[in-house]
Order: C-alpha cells, then structure tokens, then sequence
C-alpha cells in the first residue's frame, strides 16, 4: 500500500508538471503544444510496442480512432482552458470528467447509478457553481471550453469501456497519440513559433511528463485497490494550484476554494461506489 501511495504521489507531481508547462507556455499556440505533447509521448509507445511485437493496428479500430479524435479534441481544449484560468480551477472542472462518463455509460452502457451517487453529482454541481460563482449569464470562455473538455473526456471513458480487453492499454495510448500528433502538426503549421531557450526544454518535457503520470498512475492501480488508490490522484489538483500560486502569481478566493474542495470530495467520495 505504501508503494502504491508513492507511485501516485510521483503519478500526481509528472501531471502536475505538465499543467505548469502548459501554462508557461501559453504564448504558443494549442496546436503546437498538442504536437509536442503527443510527439513525447510516441517517443515512448512506439518502441514498446515494437519490443513487445503487438500489432499497432489493433481490434476493435473504428472504437480505437473514435476515442483518439474525441480524446484529441478534449486535449486540446483542455489545454487552452489552462491557458485562460487559473490551474487549479481549469484542473478542477475536468475532474467532472466521471460525472459524465457515468450519465454516458447509464445510456450506452445500461449502467446503474446509485441513489448514493446522485447526491455525489449534486455535491459537485455545487461546487462547480461556487468555482465559477452565481453570475449564470456570463460564462467565460476558459470555464466553457474545461467544462466541454471535461465531457468529452467522460464520453472517452465510455468508450474506452466498450473497448475492454480487446486491446493493449498501449495500442490505445498510441492511437490516441498518434491522431493527436497527425491532426495539430498540421494544424499547427500556419501558428508555428519557433520555441527559444528554456521553450524548448518545456515542450519536449510535455510527453515526457504525461507518460510519466501516466505509468506510475498504471502501478499504483497494480499495487492496491482501485478504491484506495484513485482518489489520491487529485493530489495533482494541490500540487498544480501552489505551482500555479508560486509561479504565475494566480489568487484564489475562499469561494473557489470551496468549490475546487466540494468537486475533489465528490469524486473521490464518488469512486467509493
């Protein structure tokens, strides 16, 4: 258990890091940061998958492609919305991401959510209305896109559901890496900025920093149980608001704090059940 704990711990501290990059970042444009990101990352996925001899192509391909455009799309609005709000809130309203995949996988899945649970998701609306205040007239653009990232990332957590067993964690990964590198190298072409000193060093660290997150998160799940394990990953959403407090200056006020504190209870809460 204690493995488990330091795995999600170090899990927490690369994602976090690729938050802080994001948003030093933020005079690039999305594309170009989605590029970089997804390219790291394909770094890491190709030569595992080449070792391993698992065929890149996969089984079920049309679920495979669907989840790498949605997943593609959710990156990289998710991206922009950090580049518009303050970390930790941006952070914050994506971890709603599991209150949509349950409302998706009741519909497509035919899952059961229990009475429990609704208040769960009641909890976290409230906490998303005091993250954002009870101006409902006027929603900024950042709030918008983190919300539309965070359901889009439910509908991938669905999908990835039908996916099951019938292919590698890794062969997902790289589809989904792969989509995203093809899509924003192109679009990235008529935005691109040549990065200049330490810019260079922080976009090649993006995948380096998410396939970090990503493997330590992997053998944390490996070393305990889900429900012990998964609430500790919003750790990341600490981690990000000091670094976003000691590095861009970004203020938070009780009300947000409130809120960002309601939604992380909720889910973790939530992923008891």
């Amino acid at each position: 258990m204690r493995k488990a704990v330091e795995f999600m711990i170090i899990s927490a501290l690369a994602f976090a890091l690729l938050n802080v990059g994001v948003k030093y970042l933020s005079r690039f444009n999305v594309y170009q940061i989605v590029f970089f990101r997804a390219f790291g990352s394909l770094c890491f996925t190709f030569p595992f998958l080449i070792k391993r001899r698992i065929s890149f192509i996969g089984n079920r391909v049309k679920l495979l492609v669907l989840r790498s455009v949605f997943g593609f799309i959710a990156m990289a609005l998710f991206f922009s919305a950090l580049q518009l709000l303050p970390t930790g809130t941006a952070i914050s309203i994506r971890y709603l991401a599991p209150i949509f995949a349950a409302f998706f996988a009741m519909f497509i899945l035919r899952e059961r959510i229990k009475p429990l649970q609704w208040f769960y998701f009641t909890m976290a609306f409230v906490g998303v209305v005091a993250l954002k205040g009870f101006e409902f007239h006027s929603f900024g653009l950042g709030f918008t896109l983190a919300l539309c990232s965070a359901i889009l990332t439910g509908w991938v957590f669905v999908i990835i559901r039908q996916i099951g067993d019938k292919d590698h964690p890794m062969v997902i990964v790289n589809y989904f890496m792969l989509t995203s590198c093809i899509i924003s190298g192109i679009l990235c072409i008529r935005h691109w900025q040549n990065p200049v000193g330490l810019e260079w060093l922080v976009l090649l660290s993006l995948g380096v920093s998410g396939f970090i997150g990503q493997i330590y998160m992997t053998k944390a799940l490996q070393h305990s149980r889900t429900g012990f394990v998964a609430p500790l990953k919003y750790i990341e959403v600490v981690f990000t608001m000091i670094a976003g407090v000691l590095l861009f200056a970004e203020h938070y006020t009780i009300l947000s704090l409130v809120g960002i504190s309601l939604i992380c209870v909720s889910l973790i809460l939530n992923s008891k059940h």
